[in-house]
């Protein structure tokens, strides 16, 4: 080979290599799962947050969103994000407790009114430093914690009216020990299976009832595997966006502070959709003959009392009523 050959040949290689160092350096990707579809409202607020990252960060940052459980259920994600995989999902914050035990009081039952009071508790120095504790002990770092999926209600094949009524049913949950227990503490017998598989035990009868948000309702299909759905309300879903720290870590503290910023943003323009679509999915579940019942919250709600004490959620609950000024 001729010396002008070979200063050609490593004159490409160097800018070929310089290219490929350069753009690892411009482009940070972020893979955000999420078990809903993509015309939920968590999954519109999902591809906004892409397109705003995106325009913010001048294409520094590219997140990408897989729909549908295309990454795996959550927890699934979750374990993959916290061993070092570039990936992170919207979570029930219930789910994040085993790691940060004061995070559960974000899924307790019947402690938020409005979306309003929880955003305003997710934005507080007490919620974020625990937040903040995720990624010492966990390896996730949660970029926002106001994502509101809607209020929880009992699908059944039996209207309720009291805890009585749940005797024996078993009815699917998340399976961590806040929602376990409020399940159990409203009568029935909780039983955790991933998300992707409730319409299926349902129609099979593996499990007798469910428990999720109206959008989540109509967007599974559930009404064409319950004949009711009673408004118990007995848990505000209100999820985090979280990511592994390994993706986190290589973004500039800049454009880590945009992304942070969108995410409570978009998460405000989700649960906006949620309150929206919400009541509108009702219409359309009841419009199929599914009942929709409004229920006396009384009994459900001397039922769950125990739970916070049980949990050991007492002290948390008082910082939200100090933080809510009530």
């Amino acid at each position: 080979m001729t010396i002008q050959l070979k200063r050609f040949v490593f004159g490409v290689a160097l800018a070929v290599g310089l290219g490929i160092a350069s753009g690892a350096v411009a482009e940070t990707k972020l893979r955000i799962g999420t078990v809903l579809a993509p015309n939920d409202p968590m999954g519109q607020g999902l591809d906004k947050f892409a397109e705003d990252v995106a325009k913010a960060t001048n294409g520094d940052v590219v997140v990408e969103i897989f729909h549908n459980s295309q990454l795996g259920d959550t927890t699934e994600m979750i374990d993959q994000a916290r061993a070092g995989a570039n990936i992170g999902t919207v979570t029930d914050v219930a789910r994040l407790s085993s790691f940060v035990p004061s995070l559960a009081i974000m899924s307790a039952p019947f402690l938020f009114d409005t979306y309003d009071q929880a955003d305003k508790f997710a934005l507080s120095p007490e919620y974020l430093g625990w937040g903040d504790e995720l990624k010492e002990k966990a390896n996730l770092v949660m970029l926002a914690s106001n994502w509101y999926q809607g209020a929880r209600h009992a699908l059944t094949q039996m209207p309720i009216a009291t805890p009585a009524d749940l005797k024996g049913v078993k009815m699917r949950t998340i399976g961590a020990p806040v929602w376990i227990e409020t399940i159990r503490a409203m009568g029935a017998e909780p039983t955790p299976i991933a998300w992707g598989e409730v319409y299926s035990a349902l129609q099979l009868g593996t499990i007798d009832a469910a428990e999720a948000q109206p959008t989540a309702i109509w967007g599974a299909k559930l009404y064409e595997v319950i004949k009711h759905v009673n408004k118990t309300g007995h848990i505000q879903l209100v999820t985090a966006l979280v990511v592994g720290a390994d993706a986190w870590d290589t973004i500039s503290p800049e454009n880590q502070k945009i992304v942070r910023d969108l995410a409570v943003e978009d998460g405000r323009y989700a649960s906006a959709l949620t309150i929206e679509l919400g009541e509108k999915a009702l219409k359309d579940v009841a419009a199929t003959g599914v009942g929709v019942h409004e229920v006396d919250l009384a009994p459900f709600k001397e039922a769950v009392a125990p739970v916070y004490e049980m949990l050991d959620l007492t002290k948390e609950a008082a910082i939200v009523n100090k933080v809510l000024g009530r």
